[in-house]
């Protein structure tokens, strides 16, 4: 409540004149009680805790005058919701013939009217309007906004709701009201239904057995979820003969198009070869029939791959990938020098196990957790837009992000799980500023699938390997031992760059949403500090496929060669997981990984951020073998190597011709 001055006005209103002569004309303790009560009556069933935080009055000297009412600051009040019913857009009231209906009607006002139910009853019931998931998060403020008009005269200016301030970052367009709920639930629509068709296909040698969807979409955990789209033809270049689309280099670059993996697990049978050579053969040709059937059967557009078969429904595309259960284990097959069978994990099994067994497991166990709580894909995606926004989303994987944040709903004492996107993300930062990573393994029991006993082995397991293992250290019931989604990243650099800067962004956070007076610039946590870098490549926007999802928006955004899905048969494939940013960091990374760490928020980041490995600009003994990106100088008559580093920002210009803008050194923070 922004301007405590509005009370007095609510006193008269509430005829709580002998209220006010009580308190000596105190009108804000004159009127608290009853507008707490107000507020606990309207909110009955939606909220666990009405709680206001009592105004301080401040010390005054005693030959001055002592300060007015109006100059406390303002007013808050903390409410605790039941996450079940806080967003229900129903209040329903007693029989229109009862003799409480004409109370209900009085302490709703207009909003109040008579509805026929399905069970034949007519009652009193007040409705909220509210389209989307977002909309119906915030049907708590409407109602505050309307009984404090309605029974206390403040007007709404001076009310200030800042339980959803923060949601406008995962809202993708410029027109889009709701923050990406409802298009998630139309990816797995969409889903559900190819997995059927897949079920049913028919003439397939073998039967799939099962159909698991990876993609973060599928576990509602998508920062901004695919939006079903159609290619506009003269925004690209056709290659008429195999029916496919190419971007156009005169165009800005089309609209980012991103493939949802989908694992289809084909029945075990005795004429699988075990040589992973020709297993892998096997799998193309299923690719390649998978495309054929889908497209006689239910005309579906595909395009076959040895490694996948994509396909194109609704506007989406599913990327199709073939599994046989005994692969990983004819992977890891070596024989010895002595001829012996043995077997052991290689890079290539792990990464397949990941991929067909780990991973449909995680996005599984955590649809079931979206399930029982519904604000819990939304902090996900709050959390993964932070650190993206910070360019760390490639130091620290999405899976990791989403069990840190699964661990603040299935473990949330001393509190109740968040029922709201904006107190998941706020625990959030808090979990990774305040949490001992260097001694203590952080357990998530998904399912409860772990007991007591078996979090007190991981814990005594932890301390006797804690230096052989990962610096963030997550155990789940499937992976008790190993931190497979922190096995490579984050670095112990990045984990306490990310601590500090949660820490960091948790008290500016705090500060903004407890200021109602100032701008409340919530924003300000997703900008990250740039004074950090050596050097920055600002890029060009017309070339950025997802430059809508950055944080701040810009007034001014490309055609990007799609339109809305309008239901056409014949079409031809778009462009798919197409991001030119990506392909020129990869290249950076390539040329440059043994000089330089590369940076960049990948939805929307207009620069990448560069930062030199102090190591690198050591001199280094003149050796023909390490010339890569160095020159000869001469240092106590001795020929030694440096980094050449007007020829390497040449280089980042010239590899990035057409998307680099220009090239920024920060020269005096560096000095060779």
């Amino acid at each position: 409540l922004k301007h405590v001055s509005k009370l007095q006005g609510a006193c008269k209103k509430m005829q709580l004149l002998n209220e006010l002569m009580d308190r000596g004309g105190n009108y804000v303790a004159a009127a608290l009680p009853f507008i707490v009560s107000v507020l606990a009556r309207g909110l009955a069933g939606r909220v666990l805790l009405v709680a206001h935080a009592l105004p301080q009055i401040p010390e005054w000297s005693i030959d001055s005058e002592p300060p007015k009412h109006k100059d406390i600051g303002p007013l808050t009040f903390g409410l605790l919701f039941v996450p079940e019913f806080a967003a229900s857009m129903l209040e329903k009231g007693p029989q229109a013939d009862h003799p409480e209906a004409l109370d209900f009607r009085t302490f709703w006002g207009e909003k109040s009217e008579l509805r026929r139910f399905q069970d034949g009853s007519i009652c009193e019931a007040v409705v909220w309007e509210a389209n989307t998931a977002c909309q119906k998060r915030l049907i708590p403020e409407q109602i505050v906004r309307h009984l404090l008009k309605l029974h206390a005269d403040i007007p709404e200016s001076s009310i200030c709701y800042t339980g959803a301030l923060l949601e406008s970052v995962i809202r993708a367009g410029q027109e889009a009201s709701g923050t990406g709920e409802e298009a998630m639930v139309s990816v797995v629509c969409s889903y559900d239904d190819l997995s059927r068709k897949l079920w049913s296909l028919k003439e397939l040698p073998l039967t799939v057995m099962a159909v698991q969807g990876v993609h973060p979409a599928l576990r509602y955990t998508d920062v901004f979820p695919p939006i079903a789209m159609k290619p506009i033809y003269s925004f690209h270049t056709r290659i008429k003969t195999k029916h496919l689309l190419l971007p156009s280099e005169e165009k800005p670059c089309p609209a980012y198009i991103a493939p949802m993996k989908i694992i289809c697990h084909m029945e075990g049978s005795g004429q699988w070869p075990q040589d992973k050579e020709a297993i892998r053969r096997i799998k193309a040709a299923f690719h390649l029939q998978l495309a054929e059937l889908l497209q006689q059967q239910y005309q579906l557009v595909c395009r076959p791959a040895v490694t996948h078969t994509d396909v194109y429904k609704d506007g989406y595309v599913f990327r199709l990938q073939v599994a046989y259960h005994r692969e990983p284990l004819i992977l890891k097959e070596v024989i010895t020098p002595e001829g012996m069978l043995k077997y052991q994990d290689t890079e290539e099994s792990r990464q397949l196990e990941l991929e067909t067994l780990h991973l449909p497991y995680l996005t599984s166990s955590l649809h079931g957790l979206q399930q029982q709580h519904p604000v819990f894909g939304s902090t996900c995606r709050l959390a993964k837009r932070w650190v993206s926004a910070q360019l760390l989303s490639d130091d620290i994987s999405e899976e990791c992000v989403d069990l840190l944040v699964a661990f603040l709903f299935l473990h949330p004492a001393p509190f109740t799980p968040p029922s709201s996107p904006q107190v998941g993300f706020l625990r959030f930062l808090d979990l990774l500023a305040t949490f001992d990573w260097k001694n203590n393994p952080l357990i998530i029991n998904l399912n409860a699938g772990l007991t007591g006993a078996d979090c007190t082995e991981i814990k005594s397991k932890f301390v006797s390997a804690r230096s052989r293992l990962p610096v963030m250290f997550l155990a789940t019931p499937k992976d008790q031992r190993s931190s497979m989604w922190t096995q490579q990243r984050p670095s112990a650099q990045i984990l306490q760059r990310l601590v500090l800067l949660a820490s960091e962004s948790l008290r500016a956070l705090e500060e903004q949403l407890m200021d109602p007076l100032n701008s409340q610039d919530v924003k300000m946590v997703f900008r990250p500090p740039l004074d950090f870098y050596d050097v920055l490549i600002h890029l060009n926007p017309n070339q950025i496929p997802r430059h809508l999802e950055s944080v701040d928006r810009p007034l001014k955004s490309f055609s990007r060669g799609v339109v809305k899905n309008s239901s056409a048969l014949k079409i031809l494939f778009p462009v798919v997981d197409y991001d030119p940013v990506q392909c020129y960091l990869q290249e950076l990374r390539d040329a440059f990984s043994d000089l330089a760490l590369f940076f960049y928020d990948k939805h929307g980041g207009e620069l990448i951020a560069v930062l030199w490995k102090p190591l690198s600009f050591q001199p280094q003994p003149f050796k023909v073998s390490s010339m890569k990106g160095r020159m000869v100088t001469t240092l106590n008559s001795e020929l030694v190597c440096v980094p050449n580093v007007e020829a390497i920002l040449e280089d980042f210009e010239v590899l990035g011709e057409g998307l680099v803008k220009r090239v920024e050194a920060r020269t005096e923070k560096w000095t060779i």
